[in-house]
């Protein structure tokens, strides 16, 4: 048992009852809570840690563990309940942060806004794969993350020119100060298109880190004194590489420094006064929020980007924006809201000038909108109680998204997510014969990819499938290949990466 999971004092211990309840509501066994532990402790590079079943009991009886345990149990907890599950909810103290290090509420200024940047990306590459980072971060929701993103829209006065420390621009050897030349910004320009190819293509797990590396020299960068020309488009690389960051996070579990990365593009976006972009940024927050089960949280991000990109944004931006209102709203079992805002995502997809919109809204294709409206009808199908009639609306729009996406060599994980929303939507219908052929798919493709959101869904839709329909040979096949290829207790191929 690795050291590193030790508690600090244990005289005096009392049951932890508010941990007790959360892992009996959660129906794990002490030892899969510890099997779960181990695995998200190697996604964060937290090596040392190493739990078992007599540990998990000490944590029930009132032992404290040290961090990461507590920020780990909270992300596991959250993600059980599709809820957030704050450490202390869960009778555990958190550690104290430093100002900054920690929440979502950060100053909107140029100068702050490069200094955490540089700090939270050189943090990530120095310390990520020892795991302290992750074990520094929390979870934002509600209130304490709706409204300091609403100051987004505030406008803020004009500083004086440049965002060096104290307002000194270095310079080079000559004494002159560093400049950059057009070419030199196109080349950041198409080597973050470049890394948002890959992650499309390979998954999260793969590159992450090289982007966090270009977003650190970017800010690096943005310290120098430039034309507020060059300085807004520096700015503007610097929100589409830490929003390619927190998604790369996001896909490989890593959802507190996904949350962190997402605010610091948005306060990027609003210094390089990108609202459309910034409206990305807040639908990828949305999305994260969806996955977290804060619909409430994830239509008030979407609203909040619909208000401040309703002049600038282009219809493809739009209608992606209303694909994930009507995400939220099923999420909310809001059914006719949810029917209007699909309606209109497609109508305003119809006006698409793909020659017109900026790279990074691509991915959002004919492909992408009818996988958008089948997830809603199938939540709207979990919401109302497994409802058949909403599970036969998401299949044939579900279905035309497995086959676009099928033919798209370039969106490899969006055809493994569809594959499994197609399994999942044969559950809700009764047909676990063809839910399990598509899990199956689903998995021939993982083995290509990084991604732990790819391989996290594919396991609960099958341990869906054995819970009730074990009986059936398919699945039961299925379970078996799961063993093999995705053991839930091994080391991801997205940890490696991280």
């Amino acid at each position: 048992m690795g050291g590193g999971d030790a508690a600090g004092g244990t005289g005096g211990k009392q049951a932890n009852d508010r941990l007790g309840s959360w892992f009996v509501r959660s129906g794990w066994s002490k030892g899969e809570l510890a099997r779960q532990v181990n695995r998200r402790a190697r996604q964060m590079g937290a090596h040392h840690i190493s739990t078992d079943t007599s540990r998990v009991r000490r944590w029930l009886d009132g032992e404290q563990p040290r961090e990461p345990i507590p920020r780990i149990l909270s992300e596991l907890f959250s993600e059980r309940f599709g809820t957030v599950v704050a450490v202390e909810d869960l009778g555990l103290r958190a550690a104290h942060q430093p100002p900054g290090a920690s929440g979502v509420d950060l100053p909107w200024a140029a100068p702050q806004t490069v200094a955490l940047m540089s700090e939270f990306s050189r943090s990530d590459l120095m310390l990520g794969r020892r795991g302290f980072l992750g074990a520094s971060l929390a979870l934002s929701a509600g209130p304490a993350l709706v409204e300091p993103m609403q100051r987004w829209l505030v406008p803020t006065p004009a500083g004086p020119g440049g965002t060096g420390r104290e307002g000194a621009a270095r310079q080079d050897r000559s004494g002159h100060p560093v400049r950059l030349s057009g070419p030199e910004l196109d080349l950041l320009d198409t080597t973050t298109v470049m890394f948002r190819a890959w992650d499309a293509q390979c998954g999260g797990g793969l590159r992450r880190k090289a982007v966090v590396g270009q977003l650190h020299e970017v800010t690096d960068l943005l310290q120098d004194h430039h034309p507020e020309a060059v300085t807004r488009r520096l700015f503007k690389v610097a929100a589409e590489l830490a929003e390619l960051a927190g998604w790369m996070s996001y896909d490989v579990g890593l959802q507190p420094s996904a949350q962190k990365y997402f605010v610091l593009a948005l306060h990027a976006a609003k210094e390089a006064g990108d609202r459309p972009l910034g409206a990305y940024v807040l639908s990828s927050m949305s999305r994260q929020m969806i996955h977290l089960g804060r619909p409430d949280d994830a239509l008030e991000l979407i609203h909040l980007a619909q208000y401040g990109s309703r002049d600038s944004a282009t219809p493809t931006t739009q209608a992606m924006l209303y694909a994930m209102e009507a995400r939220a709203y099923a999420g909310m079992g809001q059914v006719n809201k949810c029917h209007r805002a699909v309606r209109m995502a497609e109508e305003t997809f119809t006006d698409s000038r793909p020659e017109e919109d900026p790279d990074w809204i691509g991915f959002f294709s004919e492909a992408e909108l009818n996988a958008e409206n089948a997830h809603s009808y199938r939540d709207l199908a979990y919401v109302a109680g497994r409802s058949p009639t909403y599970a036969s609306l998401a299949e044939p729009v579900m279905a035309r998204a497995v086959e676009l996406f099928g033919a798209d060599p370039g969106h490899q994980r969006s055809y493994a997510l569809n594959l499994v929303g197609m399994a999942s939507v044969h559950l809700l219908q009764k047909r676990p014969e063809e839910a399990a052929g598509f899990a199956g798919q689903a998995l021939d493709v993982a083995g290509r990819l990084r991604s732990e959101r790819v391989n996290t869904r594919i396991r609960r839709t099958a341990d869906t499938a054995l819970r009730d329909y074990g009986e059936v040979p398919e699945v039961a096949e299925l379970s078996d290949r799961l063993r093999v290829e995705l053991p839930d207790d091994c080391e991801s191929a997205a940890a490696q990466a991280v």
